[in-house]
């Protein structure tokens, strides 16, 4: 009688599911443990089938590394047909237009693979300082729906894709005779650009377009007390003035419409090489920044943003004089422009140099950048090491030497040289921000190592004993 198999009625809320295990109610319980019971089994069984459904998934669904390898894959083989198609167009130009085919695809295509280039660098830097004790969230003050680092990475590998599909298909077009869609691919890809930048619609990560937005409205109008985050890609975009500068001769070229065609190559013509607006491009980002660091001397009084300031106006002669070969006599240029030119860019290049060693970084000590928080080989190789501080001072001096290069505008027409020389600038600016990051890092801890100590001893005099006499 106790502890028997009861069957309950049919109507009965304890009525196990098919497929569990009999129920045994002791009669001597209360109701309540008897409802339990039976919910126990009801979840038990639930939990099995539930569980059962993954392994079936998992035996249809490949393994993530699987896939990851075949995606890789497919990466590489479209790689590869873009750069035959490529060649092979180029190859069909007669010897004589060969240069010019290519000085133009690269006019118009060179802005954003660079711009594409830096976005894979970003995303290293990003990991970088997952992998470190820098929270950059905080250093940026960014919210907790900001880019990772695979989501910076899956963006420029979507920018890796389209660019060079639109360039192959512009050379494909033009060396087939079709001018005229040839024509329109640049300026397909540079609206479409320009249109996601701006959705207004929650895609393509709205919260951080607008806040790139917001950032370049303030670098442009320093309206406000200027932030971290706006002189940092104020920096950054000094490194893309020659970015700047062939967005302005390619998007003048498509708003005359002489993509695609040999107009432009007459010097003279309003997007040819002598053209006033090539430098006032390349000069911007600089007078950005240089109104930046006056904006922060009307906040602060410091006299050290003046030097800054000083710093980024020292890059204005570099960019006129070699301007103005264009527009005055040779023998001029020669004798009295041209080692005027030499020697502002000497200067410019020395005291950058010593802005980025001296005040942008912090190399009193082995920087901690590298010091991950789980062993990794990176780190081992990098933290600690008195190589890494040779080799970054070394290469910032030389491609700080390189860099007046590209700011002259008469050496532009050496199209490949320019482009590896801003490619190289990139990669300085990608070590740059490393130590940059690191040293605001150390400055916002120190502050704040400072308010807490400032708090513990004022409570620690609240709390002394007082001797009154009553």
């Amino acid at each position: 009688m106790f502890g028997g198999q009861v069957i309950p009625p049919s109507k009965s809320p304890h009525l196990r599911k098919s497929g569990s295990r009999p129920v045994v109610f002791d009669l001597d319980k209360e109701e309540g443990n008897v409802e339990m019971e039976g919910l126990l089994h009801s979840t038990g069984s639930n939990d099995l089938k539930i569980a059962s459904l993954p392994i079936t998934t998992a035996a249809i669904m490949p393994s993530p590394i699987l896939l990851w390898r075949f995606k890789v894959l497919l990466f590489f083989l479209w790689g590869f047909i873009c750069c035959k198609i490529g060649w092979d167009s180029v190859m069909r130009m007669s010897v004589n237009l060969r240069d010019l085919f290519l000085y133009e695809a690269f006019l118009y295509y060179n802005p954003l693979l660079l711009v594409t280039m830096m976005v894979w660098l970003w995303g290293v830097n990003l990991w970088v300082f997952a992998q470190s004790t820098i929270s950059y969230a905080k250093i940026f003050d960014l919210d907790q729906n900001h880019l990772t680092h695979r989501e910076i990475w899956k963006v420029a590998t979507w920018m890796t894709i389209i660019v060079p599909t639109s360039m192959t298909a512009y050379l494909y077009l033009y060396s087939h005779g079709e001018v005229s869609l040839a024509a329109s691919q640049p300026v397909l890809l540079y609206c479409a650009v320009s249109l996601v930048l701006i959705f207004p619609f929650d895609i393509f990560y709205l919260s951080s377009r607008y806040y790139l937005l917001r950032t370049l409205w303030r670098i442009v109008f320093p309206l406000q007390a200027i932030t971290f985050a706006d002189f940092f890609v104020a920096d950054i975009l000094t490194s893309m003035s020659k970015v700047f500068s062939d967005l302005e001769r390619s998007v003048c070229r498509m708003v005359h419409r002489q993509v695609a065609t040999i107009a432009w190559f007459e010097a003279d013509s309003v997007c040819g090489s002598h053209s006033i607006g090539i430098p006032i491009a390349l000069v911007l980002p600089y007078i950005f920044r240089l109104f930046q660091c006056l904006r922060q001397y009307k906040d602060t009084k410091e006299k050290t943003t003046l030097f800054n300031a000083l710093k980024y106006s020292t890059a204005v002669p570099v960019i006129f004089l070699s301007a103005l070969k264009y527009h005055v006599l040779l023998d001029s240029w020669t004798n009295f422009y041209r080692p005027l030119w030499l020697l502002s860019g000497v200067i410019n290049s020395l005291y950058s140099f010593y802005w980025d060693v001296t005040r942008d970084w912090d190399l009193s000590c082995f920087t901690r950048i590298f010091k991950y928080n789980k062993p990794s080989l990176c780190s081992y190789l990098l933290h600690g090491r008195k190589w890494v501080y040779f080799w970054v001072i070394g290469s910032n001096f030389i491609l700080r030497l390189a860099w007046t290069y590209k700011l002259s505008a008469h050496l532009r027409h050496n199209y490949l040289t320019v482009f590896t020389i801003t490619a190289l600038e990139m990669i300085r600016r990608f070590q740059w921000v490393f130590f940059r990051v690191e040293n605001e890092w150390n400055k916002m801890s120190s502050k704040s190592n400072l308010q807490l100590s400032e708090i513990s001893s004022e409570e620690d005099k609240l709390l002394a004993p007082n001797d009154h006499n009553v």
